[in-house]
């Protein structure tokens, strides 16, 4: 498995790749891998000959006052995990060497990041949209995968991707759960055993709304409201129905509706959806409570 550190290693590696006629894929993280990750190189592995995992903690996303200092970075752990599933390359950028000093180049999209998590952290698509676009011009994937928790995001990237016509297929891997239903996060190392048996709200409240068969779209997100704050005693940042393609709130759910969440447990945000009507929706595998 090689590791390259600096982005003029990383595109030299993939030139050399590309020229011997193999087909990359790109898996970007923040590190703090879990099997939601590893499910994502095992993906990218099914439709490339050789497949790069970045890791970099991307300044550029964290608001003044989110988690970027304290976010986890066990590496050692990551590049075993790496190492274990078969990775070709991790590429270990330093924000110095992503950034210099006097950048002043950014990639915004200004439709699908209005609202939702953009909405609640200003800037952060901004950031999103940049450190991608890089690590695209870096990698030089033909295929990269993105997991369906972020869904907002993944459905950004798309649009990136299609109008600025990076030669690059993306696809967007099913949530991978834990047994309770909650969905992977490196996040989640956050929770105290309190908080972590709340956060099952979330799942909670997706399987109501797959049950339920009600269509009125904003009776069931104020019932999905109501349950994460009163039964799991969850602060709701947002919970929204809203067209799987184009993010905008809809008055009714049918399948293609996306139903997305965001809510804190402690000081800890944790986002999770569903897509109603698609085949490979984790959301219909969660359990009872």
């Amino acid at each position: 498995m090689q590791l390259l550190h600096t982005p003029a290693d990383m595109q030299q590696w993939a030139l050399a790749q590309r020229s011997r006629g193999i087909r990359l894929g790109c898996v970007p993280t923040m590190g703090c891998l879990h099997d939601g990750h590893l499910a994502l190189v095992r993906e990218a592995q099914t439709r490339a000959d050789q497949v790069v995992v970045t890791i970099f903690v991307n300044p550029t996303q964290f608001g003044p006052h989110e988690d970027f200092h304290r976010y986890p970075r066990p590496l050692a752990d990551d590049l075993a995990r790496c190492r274990k599933a078969g990775v070709s390359a991790v590429f270990l950028p330093q924000p110095a060497q992503m950034y210099a000093a006097d950048h002043s180049i950014y990639v915004v999209e200004e439709q699908l990041g209005n609202g939702l998590c953009g909405a609640a952290r200003p800037g952060h698509f901004r950031g999103v949209c940049t450190v991608v676009a890089k690590l695209f011009n870096l990698t030089l994937p033909h295929v990269a995968i993105f997991g369906q928790k972020d869904y907002q995001q993944a459905a950004i990237i798309r649009r990136m991707v299609r109008d600025l016509d990076f030669p690059i297929e993306v696809v967007v891997a099913p949530i991978v759960r834990e047994p309770d239903g909650l969905a992977l996060s490196s996040r989640n190392r956050y929770l105290s055993t309190d908080e972590r048996q709340r956060a099952r709200g979330l799942s909670q409240a997706l399987r109501l709304v797959r049950d339920a068969g009600e269509t009125d779209a904003a009776a069931v997100c104020q019932r999905v409201q109501t349950l994460l704050t009163e039964t799991y005693q969850l602060r709701v940042d947002y919970v929204a129905a809203v067209d799987g393609q184009t993010l905008q709130p809809v008055p009714s759910l049918q399948p293609g509706v996306a139903i997305i969440l965001a809510a804190f447990a402690g000081t800890t945000r944790l986002i999770d959806n569903t897509l109603l009507g698609h085949p490979t929706d984790s959301a219909q595998g969660i359990p009872a409570p």
